[in-house]
């Protein structure tokens, strides 16, 4: 039978390189996830001509002396929420795509992010909560501004939500603290 060299922890192993239609079929339908990501790469492209939107509306209000410090922060904390969904998405497609598709081959390019070294699924969903929760704040941050536009029900409902995203990112974070502990003592 066929063998193929594979490492595990620094140790040549061999596997079988034909495996059965079964498990072969089961392993290959990971390659579904593709339309999802590609679909999330044509989102981000929305976000950039959103951010273009928004930067040429800025510059517009530049022009109108009546502009208030508030609008202008409004609108830059919209631009910076953007540019978070889009780090947001970009995490998402390259460590989705590395950690349940296929290995994108990154080392020793001289753009491969940091963190994607070390992605696993747990890290990789402790820095989406985390992402989440400055997206939160962002969002959070521009009601509190404009707070006289709001009523006192979803200055409250948005607090609580973000309050949740924390208690929800510390509580994924020790979930992993805890996984990863254990899977080193063994």
């Amino acid at each position: 039978m066929d063998k193929i060299p594979y490492m595990i922890d620094d140790k040549q192993t061999c596997i079988d390189k034909k495996l059965r239609p079964l498990p072969r079929w089961i392993f290959m339908s990971r390659w579904l996830q593709a339309p999802l990501y590609i679909g999330l790469i044509v989102a981000q492209g929305v976000y950039v001509w959103q951010f273009w939107l928004e930067l040429v509306h800025l510059i517009s209000m530049m022009a109108d002396k009546s502009m208030t410090e508030t609008a202008l922060m409004l609108v830059v904390l919209g631009l910076i929420d953007v540019v978070m969904i889009s780090n947001l998405l970009v995490m998402v497609i390259v460590g989705g795509w590395e950690t349940f598709v296929s290995r994108l081959e990154l080392e020793n390019h001289p753009d491969q992010p940091e963190w994607l070294s070390h992605v696993n699924a747990g890290v990789l969903k402790v820095k989406l909560a985390t992402a989440i929760i400055g997206i939160s704040s962002i969002h959070l941050l521009k009601t509190f501004i404009n707070a006289a536009s709001y009523d006192e029900k979803t200055l409250m409902w948005q607090t609580l939500i973000h309050i949740t995203f924390v208690l929800s990112a510390v509580a994924i974070a020790y979930t992993e603290k805890l996984v990863t502990s254990a899977h080193k003592q063994h």
